[in-house]
């Protein structure tokens, strides 16, 4: 699994957070734990495999903010006990 970082600009309220997130999940349907900061001006969300960048720069393009770039980096499900025991 893949935790795709999205750094944006212009996000400046909870609603801006919320269109960002609805974004997201309206071009990956698969998508999970999407979410959005305007204070880390950024949108995090994890695939199975890395999106094609094209896509989320015209996505969020297309809802006014501005896309600044991205990056990726490998993601592990923690359960239970390893949250526990390290």
């Amino acid at each position: 699994m893949v935790k795709n970082i999205i750094h944006i600009e212009g996000m400046s309220c909870g609603m801006c957070e919320a269109h960002i997130a609805d974004t997201i999940r309206h071009a990956f349907p698969h998508a999970a734990h999407v979410s959005a900061s305007r204070s880390k001006k950024e949108a995090t969300f994890v695939t199975e495999t890395p999106v094609e960048e094209a896509v989320i720069k015209k996505a969020i393009d297309e809802t006014g903010y501005t896309y600044k770039g991205m990056k990726t980096e490998p993601y592990e499900k923690k359960g239970f006990f390893s949250r526990l025991f390290g």
